[in-house]
Formats: C-alpha cells, structure tokens, sequence
C-alpha cells in the first residue's frame, strides 16, 4: 500500500495543484529535544475541490510532474472559514493617548517641512 500522508492546504492558487503542509514531532538523536518539522507536499488535486485551510489525506504515486509526487484521497475536514479585519479595526485598538501624540508628532514634522520649503 502507498505511504498516506495527512496535513493542511496551505496553498490552493495553482490549477489541480495543493500544496500541503504535514506537521510532525521529533526527537534530536543526541539531545533528546523535541521539536515541530514542517515539510510542504505539492500534491495533484484533480477536481479542485481542496480549499484554502482544509485538512486532507494525500497519497504517493507515481511522478506526475517535476514537484508533484502526491495525489489527494479525500477531504477529511473542510475549513471552518477565515476570519479578515478591516483596516478601521487595527487602528481601535491604539490607545487614544498614542494617536493624538502621533497625530502632533507629524503635524510639527509637516509644519517644519513646510518652512523649509518655502526657504
């Protein structure tokens, strides 16, 4: 049987092409540490039906392009969605203290660009 391989779609811009992130946890052979390795698998996705955050079960076959060893089985669970913010959002969380001493700050800097130019 074919090594089978479950991870995350990190990338789905490319036509019948994911790519796929696996995370896995090792153990350094002289210190004993362990540590996350993150590996990417480009893998062929002959439907387009991945998308973007979903968790996928990927097998190897045989070489389909020059990157592409992978093929996807199924889709084990789909994306729950991705949350964006508006630009207005970052801004609230600044402290109105900080604003206005930034606002004054570039007011005195244009202020003094402007003498300076009409020098």
């Amino acid at each position: 049987m074919a090594n089978t391989l479950t991870g995350i779609v990190t990338s789905d811009v490319r036509d019948k092409t994911i790519t796929v992130s696996v995370i896995s946890r090792e153990t350094h052979p002289l210190y004993r540490k362990q540590f996350t390795v993150t590996r990417k698998y480009a893998a062929h996705d002959e439907k387009n039906e991945a998308k973007l955050g979903d968790k996928v079960l990927i097998t190897e076959s045989r070489p389909i392009s020059k990157t592409k060893t992978w093929k996807l089985e199924k889709v084990v669970e789909k994306a729950r969605g991705t949350v964006k913010l508006k630009e207005g959002a970052l801004e609230a969380e600044v402290p109105e203290k900080e604003v206005k001493a930034n606002v004054k700050k570039t007011e005195v800097a244009n202020e003094e660009a402007a003498e300076e130019e009409s020098k």
